[in-house]
């Protein structure tokens, strides 16, 4: 076992190596990490201070989560079998008694389950996102961290939400492993004024959004009744909608919506598990989505909603609900829904990772193919297995930015 989270070379010795080049290639192969950069695949034969060399290992690109709400985890359990509004009702009322040290807790758990479980990267929205920096760096996480943005009036944030987010981008811009952005709400708690202001403060910047949009049925329809639009009309009528946001949920769109989406150049983060067990009927048009070349990603939502941060789980849910939303099996496969999770995810972010490619950063997993749910292991099944079969606890090791975050059950210090 290597020092844990330190700067270290590392030597991954003869495993399938799911590359997710351009030709979706998987090798067997030894992979080479310096720093914080993959430098060599294919036969090696150097020194390394840390070498893994079991039997029947898969290497593929670390995980990549674009939607968690993380210092709830440690509310995971108090409000299931209820619906969103329901749910945000009694979120609300515990939210209103939490202090940082309870965000810090949950941020902790958080980035442990992921970093357990194959994720190297999520994007998070929550108030307080200085305590999970803090958190995310001490554990080696890369973490794209937006402010969460409601009206003054109903905020339980100390001062104004967009003043909140501003300061932390400033304080947080120059970080290795940490991306500020700003995360405003939804339509329902944030005025058109709100929503405005946030896009200015994201162009200034040159950071990302992400913000809830068109989650459920009722959140359309109410909108609509308000303002006589739905909530992707209406953003994109006043201008908000841009290649700087990543939108979440849209589970309920129009074809039109979609097109509208597309123009813009928006991203998506598609919450399947979150969705279904919120009840929120229908699923997010996925396969309009694709056709009108809007970049899909994959996301948990929070640990209260789904009820865990395993990506594995996420993606076999996001495969199956499509299939059976459509009566068709083959509306989806398994390496499209891999693909989101790694290299879609990674160019929506701007991120050289996603792939197990020579220059690319090392956010790498390492996952345990000698396991029962992984047999046979052949070249031909990986992919199915990877995204039908296999779960995070699967996974051996997690690498992320070149530094071994967590293996064989041990983590870094917090």
């Amino acid at each position: 076992m290597g020092v844990m989270g330190v700067p270290m070379s590392v030597l991954i010795k003869d495993a399938w190596v799911v590359t997710q080049n351009t030709r979706r290639e998987i090798i067997k192969a030894d992979v080479y990490i310096e720093d914080n950069l993959i430098t060599e695949i294919g036969k090696i034969n150097v020194e390394a201070d840390y070498v893994f060399k079991e039997k029947n290992m898969i290497v593929i690109p670390g995980l990549i989560n674009t939607h968690t709400h993380i210092p709830m985890t440690d509310l995971r359990g108090l409000a299931d079998d209820v619906d969103l509004e329901k749910f945000l009702e009694k979120m609300w009322k515990l939210e209103g008694q939490r202090s940082r040290d309870d965000f810090r807790i949950g941020a902790e758990m958080g980035i442990k389950e992921m970093l357990r479980t194959g994720t190297t990267t999520f994007v998070d929205m929550y108030s307080d996102e200085d305590v999970v920096a803090e958190v995310a760096k001490k554990m080696g996480m890369r973490a794209f961290l937006g402010w969460a943005v409601v009206d003054e009036d109903i905020t339980t944030q100390e001062g104004n939400p967009l003043s909140n987010a501003e300061k932390f981008i400033t304080a947080y811009q120059n970080e290795d492993l940490i991306t500020p952005l700003i995360a405003p709400h939804g339509v329902y708690t944030c005025s058109e004024e709100t929503l405005l202001k946030a896009k200015e403060i994201a162009e200034r910047y040159d950071t990302l959004m992400t913000m809830h949009v068109s989650e459920t049925r009722k959140e359309v329809y109410e909108h609509r009744r308000k303002t006589g639009k739905r909530p992707v009309e209406f953003l994109n009528d006043i201008g908000f909608l841009s290649f700087r946001l990543i939108a979440v949920h849209l589970v309920w769109l129009t074809l039109n919506e979609i097109r509208m989406l597309a123009k813009n150049g928006v991203k998506v983060s598609h919450n399947p598990t979150s969705n279904m067990k919120l009840g929120n009927g229908g699923s997010m048009p996925l396969p309009e989505l694709v056709k009108e070349n809007v970049p899909v990603t994959l996301g948990t939502d929070s640990a209260v909603t789904n009820n865990n941060l395993d990506m594995f789980e996420v993606m076999k849910f996001a495969a199956l609900l499509h299939k059976n939303e459509r009566w068709d099996a083959s509306i989806t496969t398994a390496q499209q829904i891999f693909d989101m999770a790694t290299v879609v995810a990674a160019d929506a972010l701007g991120l050289k990772a996603g792939r197990i490619v020579e220059n690319h950063l090392a956010d790498v997993v390492i996952v345990n193919g000698a396991e029962p749910n992984a047999q046979p292991l052949r070249k031909d099944t990986i992919i199915s297995n990877l995204v039908y079969s296999l779960n995070g606890l699967n996974v051996m090791a997690t690498i992320v930015n070149g530094r071994i975050v967590y293996d064989m059950g041990n983590y870094p210090e917090t």
